[in-house]
């Protein structure tokens, strides 16, 4: 698939700045470029989210990475790899979120967080009062709120990139993590 949206010319200091961060240029910047106020409010709400600490970082790592494999963001769920490395979370646990049913790497926390990130995900929403009490009473309320705020945030920034055709720039290349791929129902095609 190729971007169904050219890639915009971003400003130089922009484009200095994201290759400082992440050694080369994001594609999804440069395609909601065309529309520079979009771009800048997604990137300012994507900073203020990277800010927020109520909710352990690495269960919103997984969660995200949990999101991106469920809608098929190849760039998210490869973006998740580069990111959990510099968070220095568990390789093997960010290798295993997009089959994380099937794995006995995580805890029962971790778990019933991907669990209510897909139930986020699935449209319409799958989320239960059990799924949220039970995440509500071992998170508390500061922590839940962000952790829903943030799948939410994630959930548009997936479909985004899918619905632009915005595919893998590489990003988990460097940081040597084996990629899993989620299982696929019988007869349904991946669109990663």
């Amino acid at each position: 698939m190729t971007l169904r949206v050219p890639k915009a010319e971003l400003p130089d200091e922009l484009r200095e700045n994201m290759v400082r961060q992440l050694g080369t240029v994001a594609e999804p910047v440069e395609v909601v470029w065309h529309s520079p106020a979009v771009a800048t409010a997604n990137l300012e709400f994507s900073a203020k989210l990277a800010a927020w600490d109520a909710a352990d970082a690495g269960l919103k790592s997984f969660a995200h990475m949990a999101v991106a494999a469920q809608v098929g963001c190849a760039w998210c769920l490869d973006v998740g790899y580069f990111q959990a490395l510099n968070q220095n979370l568990d390789p093997t646990k960010a290798s295993q979120v997009p089959r994380w049913r099937e794995s006995d790497v995580f805890t029962p926390l971790e778990r019933d967080v991907l669990a209510y990130a897909e139930a986020m995900t699935t449209t319409p929403p799958t989320v239960t009062d059990n799924m949220h009490a039970s995440l509500i009473d071992r998170l508390g309320a500061p922590a839940m709120v962000e952790l829903t705020a943030y799948i939410a945030f994630v959930n548009m920034a997936t479909r985004n990139n899918v619905a632009h055709g915005i595919r893998s720039q590489g990003f988990s290349d460097t940081c040597e993590i084996p990629l899993a791929t989620a299982p696929q129902p019988s007869g349904v095609a991946s669109n990663a």
